[in-house]
């Protein structure tokens, strides 16, 4: 349905006379629309979204919270006057996307600059259309700037089962000359004034990613953001903010978001002079500009958001259900991710037919599913200065191509996987030599390696086309049921000569690359859609909502020490589900920090998550393939719950915490799993109890050890209620001891 304005209309809004426009009919959930109030909502699963439009023909913020009733209505929007002429009411009303312009002082969502050397951008609202979607209700508002046919189109959709709300924007330029759009952004989300608000956020550094930062929001700005060209170690795109102190996960109002995008991102979370908070994302603005020819059009990421007034814990679920059911490529139902063995850790680049072939048969004893052949399998690649780009199958090492390898892993009852890092290029290389204007590169200036290679410029059509080709032919030419796309370093020297010197058109770059990168591995899933493919960036350097959309699993972190890993793994479960964070067993004493830990320790850690093998099989004793083996058939009676079930943080492993403890639940609340963990006890006291939560408090659970034990006065078999009430009392004593349990209900 769409309510489009006459051009009187349009005229009156332009002179600052709004007049009223039909109204759409109440719904419980979904878009609706009040002409008396001007006011728009979108409610779904407990949850309201309201904006209007106020007096100046501004898109205004009323309410976003806890579900109102459709009988509640709210009032119109209504500019706020400020308190001295330092503070215009341009500045001090919140709007749901501000142009720069009319003596705007807060962050913009959108920065333009006309022809004429015009920089004001004022936006009115002109119609809106609303429109169903299989992944929810949408509505689209359109802005037009006062003087200008310049357009914004804000896009809104709700998603029925979870509240979250995408929105984005499409800028259009109807005028007749270039537009140069200078901040693009996809949205700004408005809170309650309130000063005892706290922001949530993840840092991080290779190999020591997904570290959780709170901190009290004060007056002026705080920047989350990537400059590197993709999403990033230092900053993850995802931010949660908390009204009060609540040091219990399940209680609180959380406002919670996460940008869809795997470029150059910014977030500023922001408290104005009258204490009102809002929070702005999309395109990062450093370096940025894209010209809007005439009748071009840009559209931005989405930027994603939710509430819920259970705390962080319950935010965590609702993100972790979106992503399983409207994210990820296999979404709504998600298959569970195979056990896979990886290669490198026990033969690095020097990899070979026999080689392979004899550390898959050892995979296989232990009930590994996909056996996944890590980097070295091409081009000249001996080690990592040579090869990349190169994209052949090396003679040397495998005679007479991939596929007798190949057969003897489908042999063995597991499919295959294939590393490749399709974006990069060694100099030392055929492809280099034949192509060195194909990388990133300023013209006559010296080109920054970073692991011995360059990238390519993805945003150029030769270079996509070769990289979507070379990867289809792979595919085509062999039985792959998995690739492990790796991207081993950031941008430098981003630039585009081959479009010319103006520097507008060059830096399209940032937005044109990430858009083939998106078009390629939609090309690949569309001609081969049994192919799955891992996000892998150094551990945590690109994930994100958009290239989830893309890839079925990321790779969280290259730091595999299993102590390490709980805080790693923690801070990630609070933007992304378990469901798509590998997370292998590799071995002891571990490369990054020199600890030994226990095999069982290890396979703990791994099993919160997608569980991989990544340790050298052929320094296993008997004994470790026998506990191996063991342990992943638990992990596949769990795998389920474990990686499409709600999780629960009920012991927090961070900030030198001795202990770590979660718990799964799957959604028919049958089955829930346990792990817990100790780095080291003191003074002779025992584990914390443990008070399980989410399960049926009706139902009979049966505890069943997956590895260690409950104390000996124990129950075997209570309700849910006496597992989350009375708690549950772990037997765990020493350093770096695990144990985990499965609760199952028991069946009349």
């Amino acid at each position: 349905m769409s309510r489009s304005l006459p051009i009187a209309v349009v005229a009156a809004l332009l002179s600052g006379c709004l007049l009223p426009i039909a109204s759409t009919q109440a719904q419980t959930n979904g878009v609706s629309f009040d002409a008396t109030t001007k006011v728009f909502r979108l409610d779904a699963a407990g949850l309201t979204y309201a904006f209007g439009i106020n007096d100046a023909s501004e898109l205004q913020p009323v309410y976003w919270g806890k579900s109102l009733g459709q009988q509640e209505h709210l009032p119109p929007p209504r500019r706020n006057e400020g308190n001295a002429s330092f503070d215009l009411p341009s500045s001090t009303t919140p709007q749901e996307y501000a142009g720069w312009g009319a003596g705007l002082y807060v962050e913009p969502t959108l920065k333009a600059t006309f022809p004429d050397g015009n920089r004001d951008l004022v936006l009115h609202y002109l119609e809106y259309a609303t429109a169903h979607s299989p992944k929810g209700e949408e509505l689209t508002v359109t802005l037009k700037d006062v003087a200008s046919p310049l357009f914004v189109d804000l896009h809104y959709r709700i998603d029925a089962a979870t509240g979250i709300i995408g929105r984005w924007a499409t800028i259009r330029n109807r005028t007749a000359a270039s537009v140069v759009l200078e901040e693009a952004g996809s949205a700004t989300w408005n809170l309650p004034r309130g000063t005892d608000y706290s922001l949530r956020y993840l840092t991080g550094r290779w190999a020591g990613e997904w570290n959780l930062q709170k901190q009290h929001i004060l007056p002026g700005e705080t920047v989350l953001e990537s400059k590197r060209g993709s999403t990033g170690h230092q900053n993850n795109p995802w931010f949660a903010i908390e009204r009060g102190d609540h040091s219990d996960e399940e209680t609180g109002d959380v406002w919670f978001g996460a940008l869809a995008w795997s470029g150059n991102w910014r977030i500023a979370v922001e408290q104005d002079q009258l204490q009102q908070i809002r929070v702005t994302g999309g395109f990062n603005p450093f370096d940025f500009a894209y010209k809007l020819v005439p009748n071009q059009q840009l559209e931005t990421p989405i930027f994603y958001a939710g509430y819920t007034s259970h705390g962080i814990g319950e935010a965590s679920r609702i993100l972790h259900r979106f992503e399983l059911a409207s994210i990820l490529p296999q979404a709504p139902t998600p298959k569970p991710r195979p056990i896979i063995y990886n290669s490198w850790e026990a033969t690095g680049f020097s990899v070979n037919e026999a080689g392979q072939e004899a550390l898959a048969e050892k995979a296989a004893q232990i009930g590994i599913e996909r056996f996944v052949m890590d980097d070295g399998w091409f081009g000249q690649r001996k080690d990592d200065h040579a090869g990349l780009g190169d994209w052949y199958v090396n003679k040397q090492k495998f005679p007479n191509g991939l596929k007798p390898m190949i057969d003897k892993i489908h042999a063995l009852g597991m499919d295959f996987g294939l590393w490749v890092e399709p974006e990069m290029v060694n100099p030392d290389s055929a492809l280099y030599r034949k192509h060195p204007d194909w990388t990133l590169n300023f013209t006559g200036r010296p080109r920054t390696e970073g692991r011995n290679q360059l990238l390519l410029n993805l945003a150029r059509k030769d270079v996509r086309d070769y990289v979507y080709n070379f990867l289809d032919d792979i595919l085509t030419s062999n039985q792959i049921a998995f690739l492990k796309w790796d991207y081993n370093r950031n941008w430098s020297e981003p630039g585009w000569p081959a479009v010319g010197p103006d520097s507008t058109e060059q830096k399209k770059v940032y937005v044109e690359y990430i858009r083939n990168l998106y078009s390629i591995l939609a090309d690949l899933r569309k001609n081969h859609p049994n192919v799955e493919i891992e996000s892998c960036s150094g551990g945590g350097g690109r994930v994100d909502l958009g290239i989830l959309g893309l890839t079925d699993e990321v790779w969280p972190s290259d730091n595999t020490d299993p102590l390490d890993r709980l805080t790693i793994q923690d801070g990630f479960t609070y933007a992304y589900t378990p469901g798509v964070m590998m997370a292998w067993v590799t071995d002891s004493p571990n490369w990054v920090n020199n600890r030994t830990t226990s095999l069982t320790y290890r396979f703990l850690s791994s099993m919160q998550g997608s569980l991989g093998v990544g340790a050298n099989l052929d320094r296993w004793k008997p004994e470790d393939f026998a506990t191996a083996k063991d342990l992943i058939a638990s992990y596949k009676l769990i795998r389920e719950t474990v990686q499409h079930g709600d999780l629960y943080r009920l012991i927090s492993p961070r900030d030198g915490s001795e202990q770590s403890a979660t718990e799964s639940i799957s959604p028919d609340k049958h089955q829930a799993v346990l792990f817990t963990l100790l780095h080291s006890s003191h003074e002779g006291y025992p584990f914390p109890r443990v008070y399980l939560r989410g399960l049926d408090p009706t139902a009979h659970y049966r505890v069943i050890p997956i590895a260690g034990s409950l104390t000996k006065d124990s129950l075997p078999v209570a309700t849910g209620s006496y597992w989350m009430d009375h708690g549950v009392d772990v037997d765990l004593r020493g350093d770096l001891q695990a144990a985990a349990f499965r609760f199952e209900v028991v069946k009349d």
